[in-house]
């Protein structure tokens, strides 16, 4: 049985001082939901501080991005042995915004997944489709490919532990969200190439989030697809209570 996951992308937001007051405000949310995963991601400079904050909650943390290589001269880079030696559990890979405003390629995507796992960091690999890709009707074709170059070097036992997060790019921060249905087919078309090419029972252990302006008041609805098992939350995220709120809706509780 998967566990829904909830990941909290606080994306370039929040001081180390913002980031210690909202575990504390989150803790208690947090030891109230039951089966579920919680995952937050802070930006670089609050790494430290959320693994210490988190201490003794069930609250995972994950770094917003990682690089490929393990050191070198590569200014302004983490790498993922530093990410590991943080006490960080989580990387987020290939988000929309990375590949938008910063040039990420899916061959990016793959060493960054190939990195991530020979560190022993659990991986968020992100894939979705523009609003022009949407319209033209190649949703499923982008998906092809942003899935198959990113997983060609990872393992079926390494894919079967991954986390894909599903985020059409025209919804991020847009306000716009995905039907349930159109979440629903992506999520399916996706967990469908992964039994073709992995096997079922890969496919069957790999959790599909959704992402793209999750809220409380469509996440229920989002959630009850069956190939849906969790969000990537960004803005929405930002408010403990918000966030809180979104896990609360989606479990049902």
């Amino acid at each position: 049985m998967r566990i829904p996951l909830f990941a909290a992308n606080w994306k370039m937001h929040k001081t180390v001082r913002e980031t210690i007051a909202y575990v504390r405000e989150f803790g208690s949310i947090a030891r109230a939901a039951a089966n579920v995963e919680l995952v937050i991601a802070p930006p670089f400079t609050a790494l430290a501080a959320a693994v210490e904050a988190v201490r003794g909650l069930p609250i995972e943390v994950a770094a917003q991005d990682v690089f490929f290589e393990r050191e070198g001269a590569f200014t302004g880079e983490v790498s993922a042995p530093m990410l590991h030696d943080l006490g960080v559990s989580y990387v987020i890979i290939g988000h929309s915004e990375r590949r938008r405003l910063f040039g990420e390629t899916d061959e990016w995507v793959t060493r960054k997944l190939g990195a991530a796992l020979g560190a022993g960091l659990e991986a968020i690999v992100c894939i979705g489709e523009t609003l022009a890709e949407r319209e033209q009707g190649r949703t499923l074709e982008v998906l092809d490919r942003q899935l198959t170059t990113a997983l060609e070097s990872a393992t079926p036992d390494q894919i079967a532990t991954l986390v894909i997060a599903y985020e059409p790019v025209w919804a991020i921060g847009t306000g716009r969200n995905a039907t349930p249905e159109q979440a629903g087919e992506a999520h399916r078309h996706i967990r469908g190439r992964l039994g073709e090419r992995y096997g079922a029972p890969v496919a069957d252990q790999c959790r599909i989030l959704y992402g793209g302006s999750v809220k409380p008041d469509n996440i229920r609805a989002l959630a009850e697809r069956p190939d849906v098992d969790g969000a990537l939350v960004g803005g929405a995220s930002l408010n403990p209570q918000e966030f809180g709120e979104i896990v609360r809706r989606a479990s049902g509780s």
